[in-house]
């Protein structure tokens, strides 16, 4: 497949770092010539340096054999002229555009993207995104990743085994003795920030983060067998008032009934725009996040939550700290650069939030071939986790799984089937229109999609 990137900041490179390890022809355009230099320097990809909405740039990228434009800049105008200028001139057959400003998004202003009006295929808001991300997580307490698939009926949670966790030490095969009625199923772990792709006779240590895949209705079920059983939070304290701190706001007093919010912002005119913007139950405090009388003021000692977002990494760290210091025992922290994600968590923040890797999974959704309906990263570069349909004559079905060669680090998670979820064992066979939740390692991910390919007949 040929792709052509517009953008070559953090998404950018993420996006086309994915697609070159699979053998795709990507091209990168970006008018820094420093962050083309690093980019071709450090991956298989063609750069360029110029303006991704400029029609001899596009030309000189390939549009015209592009089978997808991906428009990631910082100017949300580029990307949009970007897409109409691939389609208009060179008919890439799918585009897809970051869109940060809100303005666009509106639901009056539906209709301004099109095939006959601006012709994107997919637009993606990144504050928006990782706002959602943020409230999935607040509803698992306990879970530093909680992601949902097949129609919602089935989730992923990310888990820390705890020194008390009770299932540590036992071999994952014994699980299902142990809890017989509860569906889950173990996909992956991170031991000492390698990779471990578990076979039925290893163990969960103390200090794993495991992805398991379990039944939405059994989610506290499976939290309480990992020990944890923290109550969901009340009070909620947000450091940062800028969009995704907003959007967070919003969805919350929507959506979390009984949940009440505060918000510090440092920038005055900032605070009280959104102060407006919010229901009155909302306190909106003005004043900086590493203030100790502000935080006391914020009543942080008694929340059960706090979320950092302000916009400097450091900042949401030491604040995320510093609220635990004051006795809130659980901490959210908005986290850009990748080299403090393993040290943050080490430092004692609960729950890293990446908002490349919440849009660059985004992408992936669309990016994916065979019968991919959903596409979620996990850490940095330790997998996917994929929800494929299995048409008819895709090479899988009517195979038991344990006759299907499977690739190493590819493990079947659920499966949706008739509307009921279905936890895989070796001898579950699979059937035509079955939605499988799959975990894949980054390097397999080309088998699994051909492993839910149809063969020709099938049209």
């Amino acid at each position: 497949m040929k792709v052509i990137i517009c953008g070559a900041g953090q998404v950018g490179f993420h996006i086309a770092k994915y697609l070159a390890a699979e053998q795709n022809d990507v091209t990168v355009i970006d008018q820094s010539e420093e962050l083309i230099r690093k980019i071709s320097d450090t991956l298989e990809v063609k750069g360029i340096i110029g303006f991704g909405s400029h029609p001899d740039v596009l030309q000189q990228a390939g549009a015209e054999e592009a089978d997808m434009l991906i428009a990631v800049t910082f100017a949300d105008e580029v990307n949009m002229t970007a897409c109409q200028v691939a389609h208009s001139l060179f008919n890439v057959p799918t585009k897809i555009a970051r869109i940060r400003s809100q303005t666009y998004l509106q639901p009056e202003w539906a209709g301004l993207f099109g095939r006959d009006k601006l012709p994107i295929d997919v637009v993606i808001s990144p504050e928006m995104e990782v706002a959602r991300a943020i409230a999935r997580r607040l509803r698992a307490p306990g879970a530093f990743d909680m992601i949902p698939f097949a129609d919602d009926k089935v989730k992923i949670l990310g888990l820390r085994c705890n020194e008390d966790c009770p299932v540590i030490n036992t071999p994952l095969r014994q699980l299902h003795q142990l809890f017989p009625d509860l569906n889950i199923s173990i996909m992956g772990m991170i031991r000492n920030d390698k990779p471990v792709y578990p076979k039925g006779e290893d163990q969960m240590l103390a200090g794993d983060l495991v992805y398991l895949a379990v039944s939405s209705d059994q989610v506290d079920r499976a939290m309480s067998a990992f020990g944890h059983e923290d109550p969901e939070a009340r009070r909620i304290v947000i450091f940062g008032g800028g969009n995704i701190a907003l959007f967070l706001a919003e969805e919350i007093n929507n959506n979390f009934p009984g949940v009440t919010t505060r918000l510090i912002e440092s920038d005055p005119e900032r605070a009280r725009f959104v102060a407006q913007k919010l229901p009155k139950k909302s306190v909106v405090l003005c004043g900086d996040v590493l203030d100790p009388e502000l935080l006391e003021e914020a009543n942080v000692a008694n929340a059960e939550a706090v979320v950092a977002l302000t916009n400097d990494d450091e900042t949401n760290i030491l604040s995320s700290l510093l609220a635990k210091r004051y006795g809130c025992p659980r901490a959210l922290t908005l986290v850009n650069k990748s080299t403090y994600t393993s040290l943050v968590s080490e430092l004692g923040v609960d729950v890293v939030i990446s908002p490349r890797m919440t849009t660059v999974s985004t992408i992936l959704q669309h990016v994916r071939r065979g019968r991919i309906r959903a596409v979620h990263s996990l850490s940095e570069g330790f997998g996917e986790v994929l929800e494929a349909e299995a048409l008819e004559t895709a090479p899988i079905v009517g195979k038991a799984i344990k006759d299907i060669a499977m690739p190493p680090g590819v493990v079947f998670g659920a499966i949706l089937r008739n509307d009921k979820v279905v936890m895989p064992r070796a001898n579950t066979v699979i059937e035509a229109n079955d939605r499988i939740v799959v975990f894949s390692g980054s390097e397999q991910i080309k088998k699994v999609e051909k492993m839910f390919a149809v063969r020709l007949e099938y049209f």
